[in-house]
C-alpha cells in the first residue's frame, strides 16, 4: 500500500479537511502571541495553550478519520450486502443501521447510502427509515471508546499501529494496523487537549464560559453549530468527554451538548440531498426530524437521564471535588449518550408507517419527477459526494450511475430508428440533442470515478473502477454512434431523396431489435452480474452475424433491381446495420467486463473460504 496515499486526507469531507488545515494553522501562529498576553497582565501562556490545544484537536480529528478510513476499507465491502438483505423488519433494520454506522463512522454517510437503494427500488422508503434510526446508536460507539481511560498507551498503540502497517505482508493486516494507530492518534489527541486544558481549571472567566452551558438551550444550540461545521457528531462527542475529563463540563451540560451533536450532524446530509431525487430530500428530512424530535422529547428529561446515567455507571473510588467528575463524568456522558439513542429508537421504531406518511404528505411527489429531469438534464442521481470516503459503497453508487447511463442510452437508441428511416430532419436534430444528456452523464461519472481512484483502494477495488470507466466508455461510445453516425445517414437519405422500402424497413427494424435487446442484456450483465443475461448475449452474437450476412446478400441482389437511386440506398440500409452491429459491438465490451467482475468476484469468495 502507498503509505503516503493512506495517510493523505482524502477520506476526509470537504469541510472536515478545511477544518484541519485551520487548526494546525492557528496551533502553528498561535505561540506568537505570548508576549501579547504577557504585557497585558495575564498570567497564562495563551499562545503555547492554545498551540497544544488545536494540535491536539486537530489529532484527534485525524485519528478518527484515520481509524474510519481502515474500518471502511476491512469491512466497508460488507455493507451494500449487509443494507440489502437485513432490513426485511424495523427491528433487523435498526440493527442494521447502527452496525453499518459502526464501520463508516457517519449517519450521514448510512442516509445517503439507503437513499441510493431506495431510488434503485431495492427497499421502500418506510424501510430506510427504521436503518436511519439505527444510525443514530452506530455512531455512540466511539464515545464509549473514547471514554475508555486508555491514554497511557496511546503511544504504543500507534507505534504497533505503525509497524503493522508498515511491514506488513497481507493488505488486512495493514488495514488493522491503520486502525489501530488511528485509535492511538484518538487517545493520544485527547491526552494532549486534556494537559492544554489543565491551566484552564485556575482562569474564572473560562469557568464562566462553562457555566453557561449548563443553560441546556445554550449547550444544544452551541454543540450543533459545531457539528454542522466539522460534520461528525461524533468528533464533538468526543471533544466533550475530553472537556469532562478535565471536569469543565458537568453531566447535564454534557447531555446537551451531545443532543445538540445529533442535531448538527443532519445538516450533511441535508446538503448532500440538494437538487437530489425526492426519496433523498424525503430520507434527509426523516434524519432531521427524528433527530430534532428526540431532542424535543429529552430536553424536558434531562434531570431525569441525569440521575439515571449516575445509578448506573461507574464510580471513582477516593476521589473528590473536580478530580472526582473529571473521572466520573465521561463515561456518564458516553452512557447517556448511548441512552438517549438507543431509547429514540426504540420509540420511534413502532410509529414507522406513521412517520412515512407524514414526511410524504410533507414532500409530496412533484410533478414529472426529479428522476425524469435529471436524466433530461444529465444530472447525476446517485453520485454523492459523501461516499467516495468509502470507496466500496462509492463504487456501488457508480455502478447504480452506469444503469442509469445505460438505460438513458437504451432508451435513445430505442426511440432513434424510427427517424433515422423515416424522419426528417427537425427530427433528427432532436435525436443529436439527446447525446448531450448522454454526454453529461458520462461526464461526471467519470469525474465521480476519479475522485475514488484517489482514495485508498485494495487491487480488487481498482480493478472494478477500472471495469466502470470501461463500461462508461462504450456506453457514451453508443450514444456517439447514434449521434454522429445513425443521424448521419439519415441526414443522407434525405439529402440524397433515398426512400427507404418497407420491406428493407421492417429488415433493418427487426436487426434494430436485436441489437437492442443485446444493450439490456449487457446493462444487466453489468449492474446484477447476471450470468444468464451473459450467457444470452454470445447467443444473440450468433444471430447477429447471421442477421449480417443476410442482410449483406438481400441487398447485393437488390442492386441489380431497377430501382431509382438503388446504389445510393444500399449504401444508406448496409451502413445503418453496420452502425447497429458496431453498437452490438459495446454491448459485448460491456459484457467482457461483467465477466471479469464476475471472475472477480468468485477469486475472492474462493480466498476467503480457502483463510477460513
Amino acid at each position: 500500500m502507498d503509505w503516503s496515499k493512506t495517510m493523505s486526507l482524502h477520506g476526509v469531507s470537504v469541510g472536515r479537511r478545511l477544518v484541519l488545515l485551520f487548526l494546525v494553522g492557528l496551533a502553528v501562529t498561535f505561540p506568537y502571541g505570548d508576549a501579547l498576553a504577557a504585557s497585558d497582565g495575564k498570567q497564562m501562556a495563551w499562545g503555547n495553550m492554545s498551540m497544544t490545544l488545536l494540535g491536539g484537536l486537530a489529532l484527534f480529528l485525524f485519528g478518527m478519520e484515520q481509524m474510519a478510513d481502515a474500518l471502511k476499507a476491512v469491512a466497508g465491502e460488507r455493507m451494500k450486502g449487509i443494507l440489502a438483505t437485513l432490513t426485511k423488519t424495523r427491528i433487523s433494520g435498526a440493527v442494521t443501521g447502527a452496525l453499518v454506522t459502526a464501520v463508516v463512522q457517519s449517519s450521514s454517510v448510512t442516509t445517503v447510502l439507503v437513499v441510493g437503494f431506495v431510488t434503485a427500488g431495492l427497499m421502500s422508503f418506510s424501510q430506510t427509515l427504521g436503518i436511519i434510526f439505527g444510525a443514530n446508536i452506530g455512531t455512540t460507539i466511539t464515545a464509549q471508546i473514547v471514554a475508555f481511560k486508555v491514554t497511557k498507551v496511546a503511544l504504543l498503540m500507534v507505534f504497533v499501529g505503525f509497524g503493522m502497517s508498515f511491514i506488513g505482508s497481507k493488505e488486512k493486516i495493514k488495514q488493522y494496523g491503520f486502525m489501530l494507530m488511528g485509535l492511538g492518534l484518538v487517545f493520544f489527541g485527547m491526552s494532549v487537549m486534556s494537559g492544554a486544558m489543565k491551566p484552564l481549571r485556575s482562569y474564572q472567566p473560562f469557568l464562566d464560559l462553562m457555566i453557561s452551558m449548563e443553560s441546556p438551550m445554550i449547550g444544544i444550540l452551541v454543540a450543533a453549530a459545531f457539528t454542522g461545521l466539522i460534520q461528525s457528531s461524533s468528533a464533538t462527542t468526543g471533544i466533550v468527554i475530553v472537556m469532562a475529563s478535565q471536569g469543565f463540563v458537568t453531566l447535564p451540560a454534557g447531555i446537551a451538548l451531545a443532543f445538540g451533536a445529533n442535531i448538527g450532524t443532519c445538516v450533511t446530509a441535508l446538503l448532500a440531498s440538494i437538487g437530489k431525487p425526492r426519496e433523498a430530500v424525503r430520507a434527509a428530512m426523516a434524519h432531521i426530524m427524528f433527530n430534532t424530535a428526540g431532542v424535543i422529547i429529552w430536553y424536558f428529561f434531562i434531570p431525569v437521564l441525569t440521575e439515571f446515567v449516575v445509578w448506573f455507571s461507574p464510580v471513582a473510588e477516593g476521589l473528590t471535588g473536580m478530580e472526582k467528575l473529571g473521572a466520573e463524568t465521561p463515561r456518564q456522558i458516553a452512557n447517556a449518550h448511548t441512552v438517549f439513542n438507543v431509547a429514540n429508537t426504540i420509540i420511534f421504531l413502532p410509529l414507522i408507517p406513521q412517520f412515512a406518511a407524514l414526511i410524504e404528505r410533507i414532500l409530496p411527489d412533484r410533478e414529472g419527477g426529479a428522476e425524469d429531469a435529471a436524466v433530461a438534464t444529465g444530472r447525476p442521481l446517485y453520485l454523492n459526494e459523501i461516499l467516495i470516503s468509502t470507496p466500496s459503497l462509492a463504487l456501488d453508487a457508480a455502478r447504480r450511475e452506469i444503469k442509469s447511463l445505460g438505460l438513458r442510452v437504451n432508451l435513445m437508441l430505442n426511440d432513434s430508428m424510427p427517424t433515422i428511416l423515416k424522419g426528417d430532419l427537425k427530427a433528427l436534430k432532436e435525436v443529436e440533442k439527446k447525446d448531450v444528456a448522454v454526454d453529461k452523464m458520462h461526464a461526471n461519472l467519470i469525474e465521480y470515478l476519479g475522485k475514488i481512484s484517489r482514495t485508498n483502494l485494495s487491487p480488487e477495488q481498482s480493478k472494478e473502477l477500472m471495469a466502470l470507466i470501461n463500461v462508461a466508455d462504450n456506453l457514451e461510445g453508443i450514444g456517439d454512434t447514434i449521434e454522429t453516425n445513425l443521424v448521419y445517414l439519415g441526414e443522407q437519405r434525405l439529402a440524397k431523396g433515398v426512400e427507404i422500402s418497407e420491406g428493407t424497413v421492417e429488415s433493418i427494424n427487426s436487426f434494430h431489435q436485436l441489437v437492442n435487446h443485446g444493450l439490456e442484456l449487457s446493462l444487466r450483465a453489468i449492474t446484477e452480474d447476471d450470468t444468464e443475461s451473459i450467457k444470452k448475449l454470445k447467443e444473440l452474437d450468433e444471430q447477429i452475424e447471421q442477421r449480417m450476412s443476410d442482410a449483406a446478400i438481400h441487398h447485393v441482389q437488390r442492386l441489380t433491381a431497377d430501382e431509382p437511386s438503388r446504389v445510393e440506398a444500399y449504401s444508406i440500409e448496409m451502413g445503418i446495420m453496420d452502425k447497429l452491429r458496431l453498437i452490438f459491438g459495446n454491448s459485448k465490451a460491456i459484457v467482457r467486463q461483467a465477466e471479469n467482475m464476475i471472475a472477480l468476484q468468485n477469486d475472492l469468495a474462493y480466498e476467503k473460504a480457502v483463510n477460513n
